[in-house]
């Protein structure tokens, strides 16, 4: 039996109820510069991976100067702009202090950018949990491995050691990639069917059934 000491999550669909804020402010954003408005699901579907993957997924090969208005426009949007609210998910934060209590490192890999991710830590109470934290614009966009692989290398980390926790199948396939194994959440962007597609570890309904999966391991 394999013993994991290290949980790395994905943040938002994961930790944070921020899909639709997400989905809503990328809307908004493509309605301001006459773009195409993308769908739902097509939004769901870019959650999880850096801006400039998700913008060229969504609208394509567009001029340098359309790219730099999405950022600001799409930034504006989901900070300034929208009042859906982006809670943590219920029972992720007693979770995420139980296992820290029970001696698991905590680390967070995400799609967000650093700023991105520094605000939203700091309107939570659970920024002290985490050892380490790597984002979209510090490393190769998911479902590349090279985000798991540098937190691995500077917290000197075994990746049999590690499991990673995500809602989206970027998480999954980027876990795999890295040779770490995986827990889905089936409550975020991504469908059920889609992420039993990939054949993740453990598949959960809820963040707190994590501390099941934990015992078993």
């Amino acid at each position: 039996m394999i013993e994991i000491r290290h949980l790395i999550f994905d943040w938002d669909g994961t930790l944070m109820d921020s899909a639709p804020r997400i989905v809503s402010a990328m809307q908004e954003t493509a309605r301001r510069l006459n773009l195409s408005v993308p769908t739902d699901h097509e939004v769901k579907h870019i959650i999880g991976l850096s801006l400039e993957k998700a913008f060229d997924c969504l609208f394509g090969q567009l001029s340098e100067d359309l790219v730099s208005a999405l950022y600001s426009e799409y930034r504006f949007q989901y900070v300034e702009g929208n009042h859906i609210a982006t809670p943590l998910f219920d029972g992720a934060e007693s979770m995420l202090k139980q296992v820290k209590q029970s001696g698991y490192s905590l680390a967070i890999a995400t799609g967000k950018a650093r700023a991105g991710l520094e605000r939203v830590l700091a309107e939570t109470p659970i920024r002290c949990l985490f050892n380490d934290s790597i984002c979209a614009d510090e490393a190769m966009s998911k479902p590349e491995p090279d985000m798991l692989l540098q937190l691995l290398k500077r917290n000197q980390w075994d990746k049999q050691h590690c499991l990673m926790i995500g809602d989206t199948t970027h998480d999954i396939a980027m876990a795999q990639a890295a040779q770490i194994k995986t827990v889905a959440v089936s409550y975020g962007a991504h469908s059920l069917e889609d992420l039993s597609a990939l054949q993740p570890d453990w598949l959960i309904d809820d963040i707190g059934q994590l501390k099941e999966v934990l015992k078993i391991i």
